[in-house]
């Protein structure tokens, strides 16, 4: 039977503290005040565990919403009491046009935080338009600081990655978050290495494991790597605390006594955060996944091109939240899911 650790102290969000705000409450009695808004599944990076090479089949560009429409979806999330709005991919940055949207979810009425996931490889173009347009705050996957490696594990580029993340500390976005998927004996030798960088630069590491998503994750799960065990190790080298980080995600953090670095560890198979699950994700053709790891979804495009009102809008996340279920089973039933990560939105 699981049993929950000890948790680490959180911080509550404005909206926690404002008792006039509505809530979206599921029937697990868990308060939905996060949405993951992924603007493409496209990416131009090719990370193995992610999107296999010469994938080509991604969603047709007449199905996407657009950013009116995501306005229109965000807007009645943020009616209905969600406070912080995550875009997302694939990669986000490949679609043109990403600080308008920006600029136009900023101003939502009670939007409290706006931030970005993205890979980096284009974020040295785009980091001050983000950062003008209202986003505050970044993550940034980064599995290897190796270039070779991180070649092998995305065929792509570290140097464009690198001098993203030095342009959005230069433009000024905090905290910076750096994701790194932490694998078994491809890059685990490189944790402490990862460590030191983010105490160099003022980052926050992000610890993940591998999860069972479509057959790329599944064959990354030869890699897996249970976060406790890492933990452990880390504790013999540092006094580790509790410690609390901006934002609506799943990490467990803890901080590096005497520094200012923060360690986060994101555990979906070895202590999974399912009861404590608050998000939702809008994908780019309309569909609302209510959990990472199953099939219960409702799709907001059919309606939003046929004429529904904002009300009508409201009442269709209410009845999707409805379904949301009580957790994952990516331990149970690893091969249950075979859509793709990118598919679903970050």
């Amino acid at each position: 039977m699981f049993e929950a650790p000890e948790q680490d102290a959180v911080v509550p969000s404005p909206s926690a503290t404002t008792a006039s705000r509505p809530q979206l409450i599921d029937r697990f009695g868990r308060v939905i005040e996060y949405v993951r808004v992924s603007v493409t599944d496209r990416c131009d990076l090719r990370c193995f565990y992610c999107l296999p090479q010469g994938f080509h089949d991604f969603e047709e560009p007449e199905h996407w919403l657009t950013f009116e429409e995501m306005e229109r979806v965000v807007g009645a999330f943020t009616r209905l009491g969600v406070s912080r709005i995550r875009l997302t991919g694939g990669e986000p940055l490949v679609r043109r046009g990403l600080p308008d949207l920006a600029g136009r979810l900023a101003v939502l009425p009670g939007l409290d935080d706006l931030s970005l996931s993205t890979n980096a490889t284009q974020l040295a173009r785009h980091a001050r338009a983000l950062r003008a347009a209202g986003i505050t705050r970044i993550n940034v996957s980064l599995d290897s600081l190796d270039a070779e490696r991180f070649r092998e594990i995305t065929n792509g580029s570290l140097q464009k990655v690198l001098d993203g993340l030095m342009a959005a500390k230069e433009a000024g976005f905090s905290p910076i978050k750096i994701n790194m998927v932490a694998m078994k004996g491809l890059n685990d030798g490189e944790i402490d290495d990862m460590v030191e960088f983010c105490a160099e630069h003022g980052f926050t590491l992000r610890l993940i494991e591998t999860m069972p998503m479509g057959d790329t994750g599944r064959k990354a799960t030869d890699h897996y790597l249970d976060l406790q065990v890492v933990r452990k190790r880390l504790e013999e080298r540092f006094d580790l605390i509790p410690g609390v980080m901006p934002g609506g995600g799943p990490a467990r953090y803890v901080q590096v006594a005497g520094t200012g670095l923060t360690i986060g560890f994101i555990t979906p198979i070895s202590q999974h955060f399912c009861e404590s699950c608050n998000r939702v994700r809008l994908a780019v053709d309309g569909t609302l996944y209510m959990c990472l790891g199953q099939e219960h979804t409702f799709s907001l495009r059919p309606m939003l091109r046929d004429g529904a009102s904002d009300g009508d809008i409201e009442q269709a996340i209410r009845s999707a939240i409805e379904i949301k279920p009580e957790r994952h089973e990516f331990r149970e039933q690893p091969a249950k899911l075979v859509r793709l990560m990118a598919r679903t939105g970050g």
